[in-house]
């Protein structure tokens, strides 16, 4: 009997061990972002082109409002990753021969990737992956008191490629290192690069600080939107 438990109990961890292993697991991620502006914003054909520039210290005050969200799913090697964000950004300044002007982007985009585990040890994960960004950028611009001015909106698709990294540091410490890069079907180029630093509280719950830099170049006929958001983040993760 002893040997007949042994065997059947080998047989269904045998059984198990597939299903167990292609469970998913997910986390959701909420996370504030200082995203200052810098680049050239023209609205449309003829305008005058407004350009803004921004350093780290100016990076809260450039910023109106922002809402992020993130998540990440995984079962087996296969990861998803999904990414809401929407942010808006103004600055001041001058326009030949010395026009005051104001103008204002607010993005709202919408990342969804898949891909595949490439390397898993106790020190990295590294997942490379494929997918799309969705865009909404608008664009607004006054110009000698609204004088003139113009709010033009574009809505674009770029396919994008993308590298997550995971590097353990330290007990309950680790490192995400994420960038991509696309375009070409929406916009010019699109590119995006995210640095955090992790602490594990509990079991689920995970808080992070870190950097993140958001680029697209679009154009249109004679709207251009060269545009750099960036600046510091802060968030919690939840796993499940």
């Amino acid at each position: 009997m002893r040997e007949f438990l042994a065997a059947a109990a080998a047989v269904l961890s045998t059984g198990l061990a597939p299903a167990m292993a292609q469970d998913w697991s997910g986390q959701i991620t909420p996370y504030v972002w200082g995203a200052g502006l810098g680049g050239d914003v023209t609205p449309f054909a003829g305008a005058p082109t407004l350009a803004f520039d921004k350093s780290l210290s100016e990076v809260l005050e450039d910023t109106d409002g922002a809402f992020f969200l993130s998540g990440f799913a995984r079962r087996d090697r296969l990861v998803l990753m999904g990414d809401l964000s929407w942010s808006a950004s103004s600055k001041a300044g001058t326009l030949p021969p010395g026009l005051p002007a104001a103008g204002k982007v607010t993005q709202r985009s919408l990342t969804l990737l898949a891909g595949w585990r490439v390397v898993s040890n106790d020190r990295m994960t590294l997942d490379a992956l494929a997918g799309a960004r969705a865009w909404r950028v608008e664009s607004r611009i006054k110009i000698a008191g609204g004088a003139i001015q113009a709010s033009p909106g574009k809505d674009f698709i770029d396919p994008i490629l993308a590298l997550r990294a995971n590097v353990a540091l330290a007990p309950q410490w680790s490192a995400i290192l994420y960038a991509d890069v696309g375009g070409g079907a929406g916009s010019e180029h699109t590119s995006q690069f995210l640095a955090t630093v992790n602490y594990q509280v509990t079991d689920q719950l995970y808080v992070s600080a870190g950097y993140r830099q958001l680029n697209v170049d679009y154009r249109d006929g004679g709207t251009r939107l060269d545009v750099t958001m960036a600046g510091p983040i802060l968030g919690a993760t939840w796993r499940f």
